[in-house]
């Protein structure tokens, strides 16, 4: 079948039937709805001048243009009435919930991986706040950032503190069917953290030994950590629970970095990967051009049938 990225605004009528569903944002657009083979999640604000600032508007835009995931990092923290509108749409419009962020992360000091009992209760709370958030959003997958990394402490025993930590994280989780995801972060934009490397996150969940623990495979933090994307997919696939996009350098739109997106796309596809990939990236271009080249470079780059 031939995939087309951009139709005139005067055939658009044609393309509103895709997905059976009119096209209620895009008709202003030269864009039209396309059949994505893997679920990407956009994120709020990224199609903002579209679809304007109202969380349903943006979301029922997301799904005018054929992507079928959302995830929001702050959805904790959105007001009980907003979370259950947009839980409201993404049912309506089949939307799958992507990740949010379970707890508060520190960026500074060190947290789960200094063993603090009281840092540890404080982070179980948190996660057992966020299975209501999770049932009230049709979340499966919630974000875990083991925080800074405590210097005075060797890193053997730091890992112990985490994976004790993730163990009774997960007890909280297992019985609702949710999953925490484990975000390595690179060196460069986040300096000092625990986790930093994928091998370390698939030793974790290995530890923990649950369902309800796997991995964020974020390409965009992995690329700058330490590259070699497709096998160390393939070493960790076991544990991968989720992904997420970035190219680089510029943490934005695939096509507009070094990462060969279409080849990564290709592999996570033919190994029968049907989750969520986020897009935690920016948009390279302002505007609603910039939208529009965004949209098309993921069209461009799902073309691999």
């Amino acid at each position: 079948m031939k995939r087309r990225s951009f139709i005139q605004a005067s055939g658009m009528a044609g393309g509103a039937a895709v997905f059976g569903h009119k096209l209620t944002h895009a008709q202003s657009t030269a864009l039209e709805a396309y059949p994505f083979n893997l679920k990407y999640a956009p994120h709020l604000g990224m199609f903002k001048h579209h679809a304007g600032d109202d969380p349903v508007d943006q979301l029922n835009f997301m799904a005018d243009m054929g992507f079928r995931a959302f995830e929001d990092n702050g959805m904790k923290g959105r007001d009980v009435a907003v979370q259950e509108a947009m839980a409201k749409t993404m049912s309506d419009r089949g939307l799958d919930m992507g990740v949010f962020v379970a707890h508060e992360i520190s960026w500074r000091e060190p947290n789960l991986a200094n063993g603090d009992e009281s840092l540890r209760e404080k982070f179980l709370n948190e996660v057992q706040e966020s299975v209501e958030v999770a049932k009230r959003v049709n979340a499966t997958w919630m974000t875990v950032v083991p925080g800074h990394v405590d210097l005075r402490q060797n890193m053997g025993f730091q890992t112990a503190h985490v994976m004790e930590s993730l163990k009774r994280a997960a007890e909280i989780l297992e019985p609702h069917d949710l999953v925490i995801v484990l975000e390595p972060l690179n060196f460069y934009n986040h300096p000092g953290m625990f986790l930093t490397e994928v091998p370390q996150a698939y030793a974790l969940c290995k530890g923990v030994d649950s369902p309800a623990c796997k991995i964020l495979f974020d390409i965009y933090h992995q690329q700058i950590t330490e590259g070699n994307i497709i096998p160390n997919i393939d070493d960790a696939w076991s544990e991968i629970g989720y992904f997420q996009i970035g190219d680089n350098p510029g943490r934005k739109e695939p096509t507009t970095g070094e990462i060969n997106y279409k080849n990564i796309f290709k592999h996570i596809y033919e190994k029968g990967f049907d989750g969520i990939l986020g897009m935690e990236h920016g948009n390279a271009y302002e505007g609603k051009e910039g939208e529009e080249k965004l949209i098309m470079a993921y069209q461009q780059s799902d073309q691999f049938k």
